[in-house]
């Protein structure tokens, strides 16, 4: 039982060696071990209301960035409507050119086919002229071959000029 029961000098030493340790601890080591500990709780502290921040800045990115994908699509959308506008006028104008083509090409063969007619209708008039007059030659070449056929000619031109 003397093991339980400590001794009166075994508790004077024992709390002289403890307030020794003590006092070395308060001298040396309890500072620096609370300025860790203060240092640490700070840094935590610091961590911990940066995380906050970085939170609060992710929000604030998020609600940009959706912001800006609506902008963006907005403005996606408004190119789109103005490129199809834009693409549906040069259709209708690229259409409109080439109907007045189409038209100008029409009236310019018309014209031409309407030249060309009147070209062979007179080419026919001129050969035709030609014919005639090369038969009405030969005609008379063959009706004056005698001097009786000329006087008799000359004779009925001369009645027919008088009595007009």
């Amino acid at each position: 039982m003397e093991l339980v029961t400590p001794d009166i000098g075994l508790l004077v030493w024992m709390l002289l060696s403890f307030t020794i340790v003590l006092f070395i601890l308060k001298k040396f080591a309890w500072k620096p071990i609370l300025n860790m500990l203060n240092e640490r709780e700070k840094f935590i502290t610091d961590s911990l209301e940066s995380a906050e921040r970085a939170k609060k800045e992710m929000k604030a990115l998020q609600s940009d960035n959706e912001r800006i994908l609506t902008e963006a699509r907005a403005e996606r959308d408004l190119l789109l409507k103005d490129a199809r506008e834009i693409r549906e006028k040069m259709i209708s104008e690229a259409k409109g050119l080439a109907n007045k083509e189409g038209e100008r090409l029409l009236k310019t063969a018309r014209e031409n086919i309407q030249n060309e007619k009147m070209a062979a209708i007179t080419e026919l008039k001129n050969q035709v002229a030609v014919l005639s007059i090369e038969i009405a030659e030969k005609i008379l070449k063959a009706e004056l071959s005698s001097d009786e056929k000329q006087k008799s000619l000359v004779k009925n031109l001369l009645q027919d000029v008088n009595l007009n």
